[in-house]
């Protein structure tokens, strides 16, 4: 099935948000958005074509999402994806697979700490409850869109890191 536009998957598509650890100049988003759509056109899941998409937010996290009422994904077709973004890290020098720093908003831009310098900015003062934080954990898109995401770190797993 050909590659859609991400918001055309279902509410129950399973995605993957890949978090860059910089903000991706226009070329860099060009070249891995390129590279991603490559991989979707050809897709699929032991011969089975899947359909899925990809959106890219605030310059700094790629979301790919597969529909999985179509045809679900297997363990092989999901290691594919992966290996375009290890593929990319070297090619471009961004870390796009590493899930375990915060990433939070702070005047206006996107920062991303360790889980312990997250702690310490708390501690300080700097970042607090209501402190914007992104779960790069969610897995489905009505997670995504919903505000499951992008959330004060007060309703958030961050919470237990203030």
């Amino acid at each position: 099935m050909p590659r859609v536009k991400f918001d055309e998957l279902p509410e129950d598509a399973r995605v993957w948000v890949f978090p860059a650890d910089r903000t991706l100049s226009a070329s860099e988003r060009k070249e891995l958005l390129e590279a991603v759509d490559r991989f979707l056109d050809d897709w699929n899941a032991h011969g089975v074509p899947l359909r899925g998409g990809r959106d890219l937010r605030y310059d700094r996290f790629l979301v790919v999402g597969v529909d999985e009422a179509s045809a679900p994904p297997s363990g092989c077709s999901i290691d594919a994806l992966v290996r375009v973004f290890k593929e990319k890290e070297k090619e471009m020098a961004v870390g796009l697979l590493d899930r375990s720093p915060v990433w939070y908003r702070e005047d206006g831009q996107i920062r991303t700490a360790s889980r312990a310098e997250f702690g310490e900015l708390s501690r300080r003062g700097a970042v607090g409850p209501a402190t914007v934080v992104f779960d790069a954990s969610v897995t489905r898109r009505a997670e995504l869109e919903g505000g499951d995401w992008e959330k004060p770190a007060s309703e958030s797993w961050h919470a237990r890191l203030l």
